[in-house]
């Protein structure tokens, strides 16, 4: 959790992540929560100390943070383009590498980074978002050459545009019809093809970008 998600159209309620562990501890799971600037270099580390300490050390990262405003090439900057830079290419590769560094076992390990299309077809209006995730695709594919001998696999997943709580009903009515299934992609569509990739009978599959968004048309 971050403020940069408090700020955004689908927000984020401060108690929010409290309430999720409190009803993941209710089931059964350990688990635990921090908030986090993922712009600071430092951020990983503190993130991986934190959950060894917390629950154990991690057998999964899933990498779903992401920094995105509409820019294009008349009003980019290169502050707006290094906050990108360092939410969705920095803070993802050290993530990976530090949990790489503190993965402890032969095999299972894995890493899923969340992506957005755009290697399919052209993002107008978001120039910035768009290169930076897909330097994520980039990393990727030669991560995963790097980590296989480790017991780990990397893959991606483009879930196409998702209702998370921030799409407007003009947007809605403006994305889905080029959804042949007739609805737009919810949450659970994409922890879907997480759950897959993350169980081991995923473990054959590396260095692979799915892309799960139900025939979205661009």
């Amino acid at each position: 959790m971050d403020c940069y998600d408090k700020e955004m159209p689908w927000s984020v309620e401060s108690d929010e992540p409290e309430k999720l562990k409190s009803e993941l501890l209710q089931k059964g799971v350990k688990v635990s929560c921090m908030e986090l600037d993922l712009s600071n270099t430092q951020a990983p580390e503190v993130l991986l100390k934190h959950v060894i300490n917390e629950v154990g050390y991690p057998d999964i990262l899933i990498n779903n943070a992401a920094y995105s405003t509409n820019n294009d090439f008349s009003n980019l900057t290169h502050e707006e383009l290094d906050r990108h830079y360092k939410i969705n290419v920095r803070a993802t590769m050290l993530l990976s590498i530090q949990f790489a560094r503190v993965f402890n076992k032969e095999r299972g390990g894995r890493i899923v980074n969340l992506t957005s299309g755009q290697l399919l077809g052209p993002m107008p209006g978001e120039l910035a978002y768009a290169t930076t995730k897909g330097a994520v695709d980039a990393m990727t594919i030669t991560l995963s050459a790097e980590l296989a001998p480790h017991g780990i696999t990397v893959n991606a997943i483009n879930p196409g545009p998702t209702d998370t709580g921030w799409m407007t009903n003009a947007i809605k009515d403006e994305l889905k019809p080029k959804f042949p299934f007739g609805r737009i992609g919810v949450p659970m569509d994409a922890a879907k093809i997480i759950k897959f990739l993350v169980s081991d009978e995923a473990d054959w599959i590396t260095g692979q970008t799915i892309h799960s968004e139900g025939g979205f048309m661009r």
